[in-house]
């Protein structure tokens, strides 16, 4: 591998001066960056970037965690990120904890092996923290995207209890009495989509149903539509059902299809997330929008915050982004 000296050699310059050139330093005329840029470029010269963290204690890389990387949703956050990372010059470490906790200590613990200059991450579970608090006061700069106010660290989050809210009382006011909810994560301790939904209910007067709420077991098309069978299933089944994902809505949209429910006219789908696919399903799905751009810009904006007062933190905020509805054809009046 061609080294600094090599490049000095070539030129005629010293190691330091085209150690400032490389590094576009205003001290060196144009004219001798462009002849040590020129001169790099002939002999394949790829900077030593261990060597580098090593001067500047910074190895210029965040590491990623998310919940699913099968999920579109954090699939486009995960790429909001990396752009957003790449245009300030760092690099994205991105691993995944596939809903294990085990797996989510190990990433964790490889991040801070590759000693990353700070964290982005999705937690598995919102009531289990203390490890990520431990981190954080351990001198890690760090930024969940998901739960609800943690004591000492940061988050940056779409306001999920206010979006499921919403989109419910949308579905109230368009006459339907019978809601369901497809929705496992409140019973692992991330109940603001449950939360949502239970208080539009209330706030029109209607007592939540027990039967009405379903675990899918699971975060796929797949799981959506079992959910919807067993929701379909009941003496009373509901006139309309909100979804935590847009995955699980288009699977109880295919089940709808498949076993001759009219969609919105025997049944009004609400989904969660505003993927790419949901405007494009056979009956174009109704939604809950996730801005992943918004949110990158305002996660990375706010680690890079912690990054450069890392001896001295600013104290924790939350911001809740909030969310809007993008009404499709899958929600219509109740008959």
């Amino acid at each position: 591998m061609a080294r600094l000296k090599d490049i000095a050699e070539r030129t005629g310059l010293s190691v330091n001066t085209v150690s400032l050139a490389l590094r576009g330093s205003p001290r060196i005329p144009a004219d001798t960056r462009e002849r040590v840029r020129s001169a790099a470029e002939a002999l394949d010269y790829t900077p030593n970037h261990m060597a580098q963290a090593l001067v500047s204690r910074q190895t210029r890389t965040v590491g990623l965690l998310l919940t699913d990387v099968t999920s579109p949703l954090l699939t486009q956050v995960a790429r909001s990120v990396e752009q957003e990372l790449k245009a300030l010059g760092y690099v994205t470490l991105l691993a995944a904890s596939n809903g294990d906790p085990e797996e989510e200590d190990r990433a964790l613990a490889t991040f801070r092996a590759r000693q990353v200059d700070g964290m982005l991450v999705y937690p598995h579970d919102h009531s289990r923290l203390d490890h990520l608090r431990r981190l954080r006061l351990g001198g890690m700069p760090m930024v969940l995207l998901a739960g609800e106010r943690v004591d000492d660290v940061d988050v940056v989050r779409l306001d999920e209890r206010a979006g499921a809210l919403c989109a419910t009382h949308h579905l109230l006011e368009q006459g339907h009495r019978r809601v369901g909810l497809v929705d496992g994560a409140h019973l692992h301790g991330n109940p603001a989509k449950a939360d949502g939904y239970v208080a539009a209910l209330r706030l029109a007067g209607i007592d939540p149903l027990p039967e009405l709420v379903i675990d899918p077991e699971g975060h796929s098309v797949g799981h959506g539509h079992a959910a919807f069978a067993r929701l379909m299933a009941l003496p009373e089944p509901p006139t309309a059902v909100l979804t935590a994902n847009d995955r699980l809505a288009l699977g109880g949209l295919r089940w709808c299809q498949e076993n001759g429910v009219a969609v919105p006219r025997d049944l009004a789908v609400f989904g969660f997330d505003n993927i790419e696919y949901a405007g494009y399903a056979s009956t174009p799905l109704s939604s809950v929008d996730y801005p992943a751009d918004d949110l990158a810009r305002q996660a990375v904006a706010r680690l890079m915050t912690l990054i450069r007062n890392r001896a001295e933190p600013p104290s924790p905020e939350l911001v809740r982004i909030q969310p809007e509805l993008v009404l499709r054809q899958s929600t219509a009046a109740s008959r």
